[in-house]
Protein backbone atom coordinates (compact mmCIF):
# COMPACT_ATOMS: atom_id res chain seq x y z
CA UNK A 1 0.00 0.00 0.00
CA UNK A 2 2.68 2.28 0.88
CA UNK A 3 4.90 2.01 -2.21
CA UNK A 4 1.69 2.35 -4.90
CA UNK A 5 0.89 5.50 -3.05
CA UNK A 6 4.54 6.60 -2.33
CA UNK A 7 4.62 5.95 -6.05
CA UNK A 8 1.86 7.62 -7.70
CA UNK A 9 2.65 10.88 -5.25
CA UNK A 10 5.51 10.88 -7.45
CA UNK A 11 4.79 10.68 -10.75
CA UNK A 12 1.85 13.09 -10.41
CA UNK A 13 3.10 16.55 -9.36
CA UNK A 14 -0.29 17.79 -8.49
CA UNK A 15 -0.77 14.63 -5.92
CA UNK A 16 2.49 14.95 -4.26
CA UNK A 17 2.09 18.92 -3.65
CA UNK A 18 -1.56 18.25 -2.60
CA UNK A 19 -0.13 15.97 0.18
CA UNK A 20 2.61 18.66 1.17
CA UNK A 21 0.27 21.49 1.97
CA UNK A 22 -1.94 18.96 3.77
CA UNK A 23 0.96 18.12 5.88
CA UNK A 24 2.01 21.68 6.26
CA UNK A 25 -0.76 22.86 7.85
CA UNK A 26 0.36 21.50 11.09
CA UNK A 27 3.14 24.23 10.66
CA UNK A 28 1.10 26.76 9.30
CA UNK A 29 1.37 26.23 5.82
CA UNK A 30 3.31 25.35 2.91
CA UNK A 31 4.80 28.77 2.79
CA UNK A 32 5.98 28.34 6.38
CA UNK A 33 7.36 24.99 6.12
CA UNK A 34 9.53 25.50 2.99
CA UNK A 35 11.01 28.00 5.01
CA UNK A 36 10.91 26.84 8.26
CA UNK A 37 14.85 25.64 7.97
CA UNK A 38 16.11 29.60 6.92
CA UNK A 39 14.81 31.11 10.13
CA UNK A 40 17.25 33.69 11.73
CA UNK A 41 19.94 32.94 8.65
CA UNK A 42 21.78 35.85 6.73
CA UNK A 43 21.09 35.27 3.33
CA UNK A 44 22.81 37.20 0.24
CA UNK A 45 22.43 38.00 -2.79
CA UNK A 46 26.19 36.65 -3.34
CA UNK A 47 25.53 33.61 -0.71
CA UNK A 48 26.49 30.09 -2.38
CA UNK A 49 23.87 28.17 -1.68
CA UNK A 50 22.83 24.18 -2.46
CA UNK A 51 19.24 23.36 -2.19
CA UNK A 52 20.24 19.05 -1.64
CA UNK A 53 17.24 16.94 -2.59
CA UNK A 54 15.45 20.03 -3.98
CA UNK A 55 12.94 17.74 -5.81
CA UNK A 56 10.66 19.74 -8.23
CA UNK A 57 11.89 23.32 -6.51
CA UNK A 58 9.70 23.51 -3.99
CA UNK A 59 11.92 25.56 -1.09
CA UNK A 60 14.29 26.42 -4.17
CA UNK A 61 12.46 28.79 -5.17
CA UNK A 62 12.62 30.45 -2.12
CA UNK A 63 16.30 30.65 -1.31
CA UNK A 64 16.53 31.85 -5.43
CA UNK A 65 14.47 34.77 -4.36
CA UNK A 66 17.44 35.57 -1.69
CA UNK A 67 20.01 34.88 -3.69
CA UNK A 68 21.84 34.97 -7.52
CA UNK A 69 23.84 32.12 -6.45
CA UNK A 70 21.11 29.06 -6.04
CA UNK A 71 22.24 25.24 -7.04
CA UNK A 72 19.71 22.40 -6.73
CA UNK A 73 20.50 19.03 -7.00
CA UNK A 74 18.50 16.04 -7.49
CA UNK A 75 18.83 12.23 -8.51
CA UNK A 76 15.57 12.38 -10.47
CA UNK A 77 16.14 14.18 -14.17
CA UNK A 78 11.88 14.67 -14.27
CA UNK A 79 12.12 16.16 -10.59
CA UNK A 80 14.47 18.69 -12.40
CA UNK A 81 13.07 19.66 -15.52
CA UNK A 82 9.53 20.16 -12.81
CA UNK A 83 12.33 22.48 -11.40
CA UNK A 84 13.76 24.42 -14.16
CA UNK A 85 10.13 25.38 -15.40
CA UNK A 86 8.81 26.17 -11.57
CA UNK A 87 12.25 28.56 -10.51
CA UNK A 88 14.39 29.25 -13.95
CA UNK A 89 16.52 31.40 -12.05
CA UNK A 90 18.65 28.71 -10.05
CA UNK A 91 20.84 26.24 -11.89
CA UNK A 92 20.21 22.66 -11.30
CA UNK A 93 22.52 19.21 -11.48
CA UNK A 94 21.35 16.13 -11.81
CA UNK A 95 23.14 13.24 -8.97
CA UNK A 96 23.59 11.73 -6.26
CA UNK A 97 23.15 13.33 -2.42
CA UNK A 98 26.36 11.18 -1.02
CA UNK A 99 28.19 11.68 -4.19
CA UNK A 100 28.27 15.81 -5.92
CA UNK A 101 30.38 17.13 -8.10
CA UNK A 102 31.16 19.79 -6.16
CA UNK A 103 34.11 20.91 -5.16
CA UNK A 104 35.53 21.33 -1.34
CA UNK A 105 34.21 24.26 0.34
CA UNK A 106 32.04 24.77 -2.58
CA UNK A 107 28.60 26.55 -0.56
CA UNK A 108 28.22 28.69 2.34
CA UNK A 109 25.19 27.10 2.95
CA UNK A 110 23.25 23.68 2.21
CA UNK A 111 19.34 23.31 3.19
CA UNK A 112 17.56 19.96 2.16
CA UNK A 113 13.59 19.76 2.93
CA UNK A 114 12.33 16.14 4.21
CA UNK A 115 14.64 13.93 2.56
CA UNK A 116 17.14 12.72 4.53
CA UNK A 117 14.19 10.13 5.60
CA UNK A 118 13.84 8.77 2.98
CA UNK A 119 18.44 7.53 3.42
CA UNK A 120 19.36 3.83 4.80
CA UNK A 121 21.38 4.90 8.01
CA UNK A 122 24.72 3.96 5.69
CA UNK A 123 24.08 6.59 3.07
CA UNK A 124 22.30 9.34 5.28
CA UNK A 125 25.74 9.44 7.28
CA UNK A 126 27.78 9.38 3.47
CA UNK A 127 25.57 12.08 3.04
CA UNK A 128 26.34 14.40 5.74
CA UNK A 129 29.99 13.81 5.28
CA UNK A 130 29.58 14.82 1.68
CA UNK A 131 27.85 18.35 3.21
CA UNK A 132 30.39 18.89 5.42
CA UNK A 133 33.12 18.33 2.63
CA UNK A 134 31.29 20.76 0.25
CA UNK A 135 30.72 23.60 2.70
CA UNK A 136 32.85 26.50 3.47
CA UNK A 137 34.94 26.40 7.05
CA UNK A 138 31.51 28.47 9.11
CA UNK A 139 28.92 27.28 6.59
CA UNK A 140 25.71 26.30 7.80
CA UNK A 141 23.90 22.87 7.05
CA UNK A 142 20.05 23.81 7.35
CA UNK A 143 17.22 21.26 7.09
CA UNK A 144 13.74 19.66 8.33
CA UNK A 145 12.88 16.66 8.23
CA UNK A 146 10.57 14.60 10.60
CA UNK A 147 11.28 13.14 14.50
CA UNK A 148 9.55 11.38 16.92
CA UNK A 149 6.66 13.50 18.64
CA UNK A 150 7.02 14.97 21.77
CA UNK A 151 3.33 15.46 22.31
CA UNK A 152 1.29 12.35 21.66
CA UNK A 153 -0.85 13.66 20.33
CA UNK A 154 0.74 14.14 17.36
CA UNK A 155 1.53 9.99 17.14
CA UNK A 156 -1.56 9.23 15.40
CA UNK A 157 -1.19 11.48 12.17
CA UNK A 158 2.41 11.12 12.04
CA UNK A 159 2.09 7.33 11.91
CA UNK A 160 -1.09 7.14 9.38
CA UNK A 161 1.64 9.30 7.14
CA UNK A 162 4.26 7.64 7.23
CA UNK A 163 2.43 4.08 7.07
CA UNK A 164 0.83 5.79 4.08
CA UNK A 165 3.11 7.65 2.02
CA UNK A 166 6.91 6.47 3.30
CA UNK A 167 9.32 3.51 3.82
CA UNK A 168 11.01 1.79 6.57
CA UNK A 169 13.76 4.51 6.53
CA UNK A 170 11.29 7.22 8.20
CA UNK A 171 10.52 4.95 11.24
CA UNK A 172 14.26 4.67 11.43
CA UNK A 173 14.72 7.87 10.89
CA UNK A 174 12.70 8.97 13.88
CA UNK A 175 14.97 6.52 16.26
CA UNK A 176 18.06 8.66 14.80
CA UNK A 177 19.79 11.57 17.17
CA UNK A 178 20.43 13.52 14.05
CA UNK A 179 21.96 16.41 16.16
CA UNK A 180 24.60 13.74 17.77
CA UNK A 181 25.36 12.03 14.23
CA UNK A 182 25.91 15.86 12.91
CA UNK A 183 28.41 16.07 15.51
CA UNK A 184 30.35 13.16 14.93
CA UNK A 185 30.61 14.03 11.50
CA UNK A 186 32.60 17.58 12.44
CA UNK A 187 29.72 20.16 12.87
CA UNK A 188 29.70 22.38 15.64
CA UNK A 189 26.63 24.32 17.16
CA UNK A 190 23.81 21.80 16.02
CA UNK A 191 20.75 23.81 17.01
CA UNK A 192 17.51 22.39 17.07
CA UNK A 193 13.83 23.31 17.38
CA UNK A 194 11.05 20.88 17.15
CA UNK A 195 7.40 22.08 15.57
CA UNK A 196 3.96 20.61 15.01
CA UNK A 197 4.06 18.72 18.46
CA UNK A 198 7.64 17.74 17.93
CA UNK A 199 6.89 15.55 14.83
CA UNK A 200 9.23 17.63 12.67
CA UNK A 201 13.05 18.71 13.87
CA UNK A 202 14.45 21.67 12.02
CA UNK A 203 18.69 22.14 12.53
CA UNK A 204 20.77 24.66 11.91
CA UNK A 205 24.78 22.79 12.13
CA UNK A 206 27.79 25.21 11.53
CA UNK A 207 30.57 23.36 9.99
Amino acid sequence: MATILRALSYQHQWLYDGISRLAALAVGGEGRFRQLALSGLAIEKNTRILDLCCGAGQTTRYLADRSDHCTGLDVSPVALERARKAVPGATYVEGLAEKTPFADGEFDLVHTSAALHEMEPRQLREILEEVYRILRPGGIFALVDFHAPTNPLFWPSLALFLGLFETRTAWQFIDTDLASLLQEVGFRECKRELHAGGSLQVIQATK
